[in-house]
């Protein structure tokens, strides 16, 4: 079954700082949960733009996500193009940006579907509520590094 995710937040730093630590992809290790990441294929314009492969570890997981939109500070869109050691069917995900006045107003989505017969749909949403968890976290670490 796909799922998709939403996740929004008020932060409490403008939208170029919170974009300047979002898609520093050799640094995701910033964040709670990722023990390492690197950038495996510099993009276009910039090493972090469009065309950009990280490689991100969670846990046992290893995966790679290519970044497919990148304009600074509002829009990051990627896709997971690999899992390793797991089964994932990626539709896409976007990051956007905007500023409220009093900050940033984010707001990440993403869908996905873990295509197991029998234990894709336990899998799917037990992913969801992790990665929703997570993309907050992000958002909110990303704010505190940007403001600092």
């Amino acid at each position: 079954m796909r799922r998709s995710i939403r996740v929004e937040r008020h932060l409490a730093a403008p939208p170029e700082a919170v974009f300047e630590v979002l898609a520093d992809h050799a640094h995701y290790d910033r964040f709670d949960g990722i023990r390492r990441s690197e950038l495996a294929r510099a993009g276009s314009p910039e090493p972090n733009g469009v065309g950009a492969v990280r490689w991100i570890w969670i846990g046992p997981l290893r995966f790679a996500e290519e970044v497919t939109a990148f304009e600074p500070p509002a829009r990051l869109d990627y896709l997971i193009t690999e899992v390793k050691g797991l089964p994932f069917d990626h539709e896409g995900g976007s990051i956007r940006l905007e500023p409220d006045g009093t900050g940033t107003h984010a707001l990440w989505t993403s869908n996905f579907e873990i295509p197991i017969p029998l234990l894709g749909r336990p899998l799917d949403r037990i992913f969801s509520t992790q990665l929703e968890r997570g993309f907050g976290r992000t958002l909110e670490r990303s704010a505190e590094l940007g403001a600092a």
